[in-house]
């Protein structure tokens, strides 16, 4: 089971990014403390109602 510990949107401002849907790099920590990290669309992250703290939902 991994958590979310950190949420990075980085700093797009107002800037448009094309046709991409804006992303965020989510840092994930398993139970003995490990750390992996994955990118995901911001929509997809708010749509799942996942913010720091949630388990991550695994595939």
């Amino acid at each position: 089971m991994k958590t979310i510990k950190h949420i990075f949107d980085g700093d797009f401002g107002c800037e448009e990014t094309g046709s991409q849907k804006p992303t965020v790099s989510v840092t994930l920590v398993d139970e003995d403390g490990n750390e992996s990290y994955v990118t995901v669309e911001d929509e997809w992250l708010t749509n799942n109602g996942l913010d720091v703290g949630d388990v991550w939902p695994e595939e």
